[in-house]
């Protein structure tokens, strides 16, 4: 696979290696302060590139309500879920929950976009569904399920953000540019974020420590400010639904990285959840037809 599809999975690599880093500097400051500077940081990094290169600001409503709907759901609604996530469930288990992403994703796609995945595709979103219950559902059995299922229910607000945002970006991607849009957005979406830190208990109560500096600089710039970037590259290219289901690499690096750094166990359900989810992306990265115009999409 080349062009955008190698960009696809240099994304997956940077949002799956976003987890450890996000735990790392969790005992450093309060949740929402860690998110909002994270977000403030990449927006700010990416509009400063935007400014030097003098791209122009977003010219209509609707490319302003699409990337306002964008910060607002992949920044706001992602960043809450995945940093309160964090504290209920481990790396490896947070990264192959989000993988439902896809689904999520192509059903929207297919209300809203006029995409209309085939049999096959359908089987391959399904199949990854599938592999993240296989390495789900012992998690929330143990002992400590109800944590298990809280940190679920917080990634699947995560992941729900993400799904509408990546239709979002869509109806912009080809007529704003990436490192504005994507800058403007962070920024938008940093806002929510920073307003309910400032409600919670001591939001500036921050250890400004080597670990700290290293794990929000991680995040914000290759862990989001690039990874922003390049995916809205991804989806000038490539319809919604087949980008998105590049989110099935996610737990084949999760799991990994769980077993690498965390001592993660990587037992036979985990074993088969990857090889489905990988099997997932294969068969749902297929070309999808689309049968009517992207709003406000210029073809050239």
């Amino acid at each position: 696979m080349t062009g955008p599809h190698a960009l696809a999975i240099l994304v997956m690599l940077l949002w799956a290696g976003c987890y450890p880093f996000i735990a790392m500097g969790l005992s450093d400051a309060p949740h929402l302060t860690f998110a909002a500077l994270r977000a403030l940081l990449a927006g700010g990094g990416l509009l400063a590139i935007a400014g030097a290169r003098k791209c122009r600001l977003p010219s209509s409503a609707a490319e302003w309500g699409w990337i306002c709907l964008t910060g607002l759901s992949m920044t706001s609604l992602g960043y809450f879920g995945m940093f309160h996530a964090s504290e209920f469930v481990s790396p490896g288990l947070a990264t192959m929950i989000e993988s439902l992403q896809p689904m999520m994703t192509a059903l929207l796609a297919f209300l809203f976009l006029g995409e209309r995945p085939r049999l096959v595709n359908w089987t391959g979103l399904v199949l990854g569904a599938v592999g993240v219950s296989l390495v789900a559902a012992p998690k929330i059995l143990a002992a400590g399920g109800d944590q298990a299922l809280n940190g679920m229910g917080f990634v699947m607000i995560a992941t729900g953000g993400v799904a509408a945002g990546n239709i979002a970006i869509k109806n912009v991607s080809a007529s704003v540019d990436a490192s504005m849009a994507m800058g403007l957005q962070l920024v938008i979406g940093a806002v929510p974020l920073a307003l309910l830190a400032a409600f919670g208990p001591d939001p500036l109560a921050i250890t400004w420590s080597a670990r700290f500096a290293l794990s929000l600089t991680v995040l914000a710039l290759p862990g989001t400010a690039l990874a922003y970037w390049l995916w809205q590259k991804v989806l000038q290219s490539l319809d919604v639904s087949e980008a998105a289901s590049f989110s099935f690499l996610v737990p084949l690096i999760g799991v990994s990285a769980g077993a690498a750094f965390f001592g993660e166990i990587i037992g036979g359900n985990v074993a088969l959840g990857a090889m489905l989810a990988a099997l997932g992306l294969y068969l749902a990265s297929s070309r999808i037809p689309r049968t009517s115009p992207l709003p406000g999409r210029r073809d050239h």
